[in-house]
C-alpha cells in the first residue's frame, strides 16, 4: 500500500515527508493505522548514525494505533484493537522463551539492521528498499508490527499518550521497578531529568522511595522532577560538589541510582554518591567512558549495570504502567508536548534544545 512517510536520507540529515510502498502483513504481523508516535533520543542516534540504522530509513519507535488487518497466525489481536507497540525480538531464542525479550539474541538485528529476519525489506519506494526501525518505523501513516511487540490500549486510556511506553517510558519506570527494586524508604539518585529519567523518578514514588533525589542541569526540569515525585533537586555543578550534595542529604550516600544521561561525568557521578555495596544503572545511551576501577567500583563492591528498555517484557510491564497511570500514580502524560506529523523536523529541534521533554507526532489517523 503506498502511504505517506518521514525518511532520512542521509547522515544528520532533515526527515522528508514522502510516499512509500509499504507490504502486507505477514502470518504473524498486523498492520496498523498509527495515531501518534513519541520522538526518542534513540531516534536521534539512528539520524546522526550512532546507531547504524541502514539509510534512507524510516525511523520512529513509540507508536500506537488502529489495527487494521491481522495475518492468518495472529490470535490476540483483531481489527479494530488499539495498541501500542514497542521493540521487535525473535520470541524463539532461549532468553525470549524465558520471558526477557530485550536479551534476545537477535535484538540489534531485529531492531537496528533495517530488514526483515528474512533478509528482505518491507518498505521501499520506485522500487528502491528503505530500511525499518526497532520492528515497526512509526513515523508514518501506517506501520506493519508483529504481534510480539503490540499490547492492547484498554478503554478510556488516551491513545495517543501510550507509544512513549513503548521504550523511553518503560525504560526509566522499568529500571526502577524491574532491575533496581528499591525498598520501601531507600533514597535513589536519578541523573537526568528528561523523559527517561523521570519516568524513573515517578517510577521510585511507586516503589516509595524515601528520598528521590533529581539532577540535572536544567532548572525547569528540575520542578518538573519536584511536581512528579522527587523529594529533593540538585542542579548539576562540578563532580565534587554535586556528589557532595547528595551525600548530605541522604548521610551516608544514596541506596541505589540512575543514570539517565549516557554522560560518562554522570555515570561516574552516580557511582560516587551511593553508599557501599549498592547499584547503580546505565540506561542513557552514549559513547566512551573512563571510570577508575578500584576507587568507583571495586574498591567499595559497587555494581554499573547496563539496562535495556528497562528490563522490560511489555506485554507484562506496558499494561502495569498504564494501570498505574488509570489509578493516577504514574502521570507520564505530564510529559507530552504533541505535534502534527508534518511537523517532525520542530518537534525534533525542540526535543534536542530541552524545548519540551517529550514530543509526541499525532498523524491525524487516530
Amino acid at each position: 500500500m503506498r502511504m505517506k512517510a518521514a525518511i532520512i536520507r542521509e547522515k544528520d540529515g532533515p526527515f522528508l515527508i514522502e510516499d512509500v510502498e509499504l507490504d502486507e502483513p505477514r502470518g504473524d504481523e498486523m498492520l496498523v493505522r498509527v495515531a501518534a508516535s513519541g520522538f526518542c533520543h534513540t531516534d536521534e542516534l539512528a539520524r546522526i548514525q550512532a546507531l547504524p540504522v541502514p539509510l534512507p530509513a524510516v525511523l520512529g519507535h513509540e507508536g500506537c494505533g488502529i489495527v487494521e488487518k491481522t495475518g492468518a497466525d495472529v490470535r490476540e489481536f483483531s481489527p479494530g484493537d488499539k495498541v501500542a507497540f514497542s521493540f521487535g525480538s525473535c520470541g524463539k531464542c532461549d532468553r525470549c522463551l524465558d520471558g526477557r525479550p530485550t536479551l534476545c539474541e537477535s535484538f540489534v538485528t531485529i531492531n537496528f539492521g533495517g530488514v526483515q529476519p528474512d533478509g528482505t525489506s518491507r518498505l521501499s519506494q520506485n522500487g528502491k528498499a528503505i530500511s525499518t526501525m526497532f520492528a515497526q518505523s512509526s513515523f508514518a501513516e501506517y506501520a506493519v508490527v508483529n504481534e510480539r511487540g503490540a499490547v492492547k490500549v484498554p478503554d478510556g486510556i488516551p491513545l495517543e499518550i501510550t507509544g512513549p511506553l513503548g521504550c523511553g517510558i518503560q525504560t526509566g519506570a522499568g529500571a526502577v521497578l524491574n532491575r533496581l527494586r528499591p525498598r520501601p524508604g531507600d533514597s535513589i539518585a536519578v541523573f537526568g531529568c528528561g523523559s527517561v529519567g523521570l519516568s524513573a523518578v515517578m517510577a521510585a514514588k511507586i516503589a516509595n522511595c524515601g528520598k528521590i533525589i533529581a539532577v540535572d542541569r536544567l532548572r525547569s526540569r528540575l520542578e518538573k522532577a519536584l511536581e512528579l515525585g522527587a523529594t529533593h533537586a540538585v542542579e548539576s555543578r562540578e563532580p565534587g560538589e554535586t556528589v557532595g550534595d547528595i551525600k548530605a542529604l541522604t548521610g551516608k550516600g544514596a541506596d541505589c541510582s540512575v543514570d539517565a544521561t549516557g554522560n560518562g561525568v554522570c555515570t561516574r557521578m552516580a557511582l560516587n554518591c551511593t553508599r557501599p555495596g549498592s547499584p547503580t544503572v546505565l540506561i542513557g545511551g552514549g559513547g566512551e567512558m573512563t571510570l577508575n576501577a578500584e576507587m568507583d567500583i571495586m574498591g567499595e563492591a559497587k555494581s554499573l549495570i547496563g539496562v535495556v528498555e528497562g528490563d522490560s517484557n511489555p506485554k507484562l510491564f506496558i499494561p502495569e504502567l498504564i494501570k498505574h497511570y488509570a489509578e493516577g500514580r504514574f502521570p507520564f502524560d505530564r510529559l507530552i508536548a504533541f505535534y502534527d506529523f508534518k511537523e517532525i523536523n520542530t518537534a525534533m529541534n525542540d526535543s534536542l534544545s530541552g524545548k519540551v521533554i517529550k514530543a509526541v507526532l499525532t498523524m491525524g489517523n487516530g
